[in-house]
């Protein structure tokens, strides 16, 4: 393992707020490759699994993906799975979701999601995915979150982009005909 990597999971288990001082500078240290959990970067992993040493992690959090770029307010929304943030990381979910950034989107639409989101946030967070290209795959949940109300808004959405002789995307196909039969 990166001895930076070491160091910093020791201090940050001693203290916390050691987070916000090597947080942002967890890529230049590990690297920012492809990571072996598809869609997550070598960064991604450092960063979460500073996260999970930090006792008081959840309290950093917040802070930690306001003043955070892209790559690190990745790794927090992808830490709410890990840390029990109880329901304060839903405001950082929301953020994300308005975003245009695929990455944080698909990041927000993780396990914490699945698990935290309303009925209705939910199905929104998965209709702006799919308005956006955002793998299916990539959603934690869906196989147990889907509903008559998202599978009309799907082929709602599907029907729009029939009508308007642009493609449906591929992965929504099967979970429309599944539901179907």
């Amino acid at each position: 393992m990166n001895a930076w990597l070491d160091k910093a999971l020791h201090d940050v288990a001693a203290d916390a707020t050691v987070l916000r001082s090597v947080f942002p500078g967890v890529g230049r240290r590990v690297g920012r490759g492809p990571a072996e959990t598809p869609g997550w970067t070598v960064d991604d992993v450092a960063r979460v699994e500073l996260l999970k040493a930090a006792p008081g992690a959840a309290a950093e959090m917040p802070g930690l993906y306001r003043y955070g770029d892209a790559a690190e307010k990745r790794a927090v929304l992808r830490g709410l799975s890990v840390v029990d943030t109880g329901d304060a990381g839903l405001e950082l979910v929301a953020d994300a979701l308005r975003t245009n950034d695929t990455r944080l989107v698909t990041a927000a639409m993780g396990e914490y999601a699945a698990t935290h989101l309303d009925a209705a946030a939910y199905r929104h967070g998965v209709l702006k995915c799919v308005f956006m290209g955002i793998p299916l795959a990539g959603i934690a949940g869906l196989d147990r979150r889907t509903d008559e109300e998202l599978l009309r808004m799907m082929r709602s959405f599907a029907a729009e982009r029939t009508a308007a002789g642009r493609d449906v995307p591929a992965d929504l196909l099967p979970l429309l005909t599944e539901q179907d039969a």
